[in-house]
């Protein structure tokens, strides 16, 4: 075969294997939504130590938490040691009163991840070998984010979420960004962090990060806390 026809013909040949990867990238995508969407994201039942800091206008605050959970009491916490600034600390405080507020009223459902909330969009996989999903809000609503969640190709596990509040929280906090990353620990996923970025009215940007530390999860103790 002359050179350049046999060039030309593993040119195609690549170029048709490419073509073949890129069908299937969207494929493993949407198969991700699915398996994703199939699973019962009912929160589990845990124990855990938080440690909750936050900067901003330098100053800077933390707190270290235990957090207990169950469907039937809700969200219940104790502090066992704080330090930093107090209006740091407060606020930090008023995360957790939040939350279980949130969880007191019935209304988490508002927030979960499925169609009612959002739709999804398959948008390929990327260098981590995760499933790269675009999440649009169906509410301006401060409890859900325009972002992308990242998921576990074959199995849709949820690995991490990242984006921007559909809502300012309030006239004094808006740009509200955020990154969810989830584990699977003993079979259950649950989260492991959150790192949030905002602006403050006259105060200037604010920082917070949470990390989870699980005892008990589903009424069993862990098998590596």
């Amino acid at each position: 075969m002359d050179r350049r026809l046999a060039h030309a013909a593993l040119l195609l040949t690549g170029l048709s294997f490419t073509g073949i990867l890129d069908a299937r990238i969207p494929d493993a995508a949407d198969h991700s939504i699915r398996r994703f969407l199939e699973q019962d994201d009912t929160q589990h039942p845990y124990r855990a130590t938080r440690r909750l800091e936050a900067t901003n206008a330098g100053r800077s605050g933390r707190l270290e938490v235990l957090t207990e959970y169950s469907p039937r009491t809700g969200l219940r916490y104790e502090i066992v040691d704080e330090a930093g600034s107090g209006a740091i600390t407060k606020a930090l405080r008023a995360v957790l009163d939040g939350e279980r507020d949130l969880i007191a009223r019935g209304e988490s459902a508002r927030s979960s991840l499925d169609r009612t909330n959002y739709t999804f969009q398959p948008d390929g996989i990327d260098e981590d070998g995760l499933a790269n999903i675009l999440l649009s809000p169906r509410r301006k609503e401060r409890e859900l984010v325009a972002g992308r969640m990242f998921l576990a190709p074959e199995e849709g596990r949820l690995v991490r979420i990242q984006g921007q509040l559909a809502k300012n929280p309030s006239f004094w906090i808006t740009n509200v960004t955020v990154l969810w990353s989830y584990d699977s620990i003993d079979g259950a996923i649950v989260p492991v962090s959150l790192e949030s970025n905002a602006h403050v009215r006259f105060m200037g940007p604010a920082a917070m990060r949470m990390t989870y530390r699980y005892s008990e999860i589903d009424g069993h103790p862990v098998s590596t806390p």
